[in-house]
């Protein structure tokens, strides 16, 4: 992989993992395009360039993390049910993320639920997250564990769906994200670059540590580092159009956006091109 199609899923990444478009459908299309999609590394920098698009939120509401106990305890709330949901189902949804079926036809199925979902809620008029709307959001959340649903979209309709406005469920949803996003991101770092389970960080086996670290190329830092500066400053940009945006307009265009990119997916697989990831 060079540096140039490294930049290029970064910005992918920071366009589209905060817009409830699927940042698994549109990194599958342009790793397939570039003809990178079957190398080691591809995967990799797709799960971990995350670390910089989890950065932006941080950065654009610091403010929010410096507030109160409270809001971290929201978090935590929200937290738990992916925490364990994820951990019990994860092998499926590894299964789950070599299917670009799957993913295709979540991408489309959630584009229609996004033409109705103004309508459905149009009267949620909330501007607070309760301890349980925090808990019942991260169990919408859950449901972005397949492939194409979109993590955002997900946790914004959980949210809108107790009666919270858009633009409250939708911030709500970035700074879910933190803890979800580095703790997935984490755990593949150590699973799928380094090599390392849990329990060897957990008993501090230092040993395995730090041979691990051997399998780095320079190569693989060098786009790794890139990636997630690149990330971060596109996520940035691109959160600050979309609350813009939520907040006049809706999800109907993006649901269009969705159900568009789902055909095209099911179009490309139907001519034989190679879309594994």
């Amino acid at each position: 992989m060079s540096v140039w199609q490294a930049i290029v899923l970064a910005i992918i990444e920071g366009l589209t993992e905060f817009l409830p478009i699927s940042s698994t459908g549109h990194m599958i299309i342009a790793s397939a395009l570039m003809g990178i999609n079957e190398l080691p590394i591809t995967k990799i920098l797709t799960v971990n360039i995350q670390f910089g698009a989890i950065l932006s939120v941080v950065v654009l509401y610091w403010r929010r993390f410096l507030q109160s106990w409270n809001f971290y305890l929201k978090l935590l709330a929200a937290f738990i049910p992916t925490a364990f949901i994820g951990f019990a189902v994860n092998e499926v949804v590894d299964a789950m993320l070599e299917s670009v079926v799957i993913t295709a036809i979540s991408l489309v199925v959630g584009g229609v639920v996004l033409l109705f979902v103004d309508k459905w809620f149009a009267h949620a008029e909330k501007t607070t997250v309760t301890y349980k709307n925090a808990f019942l959001i991260g169990l919408a959340q859950c449901v972005a564990m397949i492939p194409g649903v979109s993590r955002s979209a997900a946790s914004i309709i959980g949210g809108m769906a107790q009666g919270i406005d858009r633009k409250t469920a939708a911030e709500f949803s970035f700074f879910l994200a933190v803890p979800t996003m580095l703790a997935a991101s984490t755990y593949k770092l150590l699973k799928d670059l380094l090599h390392l389970e849990i329990s060897d960080v957990v008993k501090m086996d230092w040993v395995k540590i730090s041979n691990s670290f051997e399998v780095i190329t320079p190569n693989d830092l060098k786009l790794l580092l890139v990636g997630n500066f690149v990330a971060f400053i596109v996520a940035m940009l691109a959160i600050r159009f979309f609350i813009s945006f939520l907040t006049k307009y809706g999800f109907k265009m993006f649901g269009y956006y969705r159900i568009a990119l789902g055909v095209l997916l099911l179009a490309l697989l139907a001519m034989g091109i190679d879309l594994k990831v």
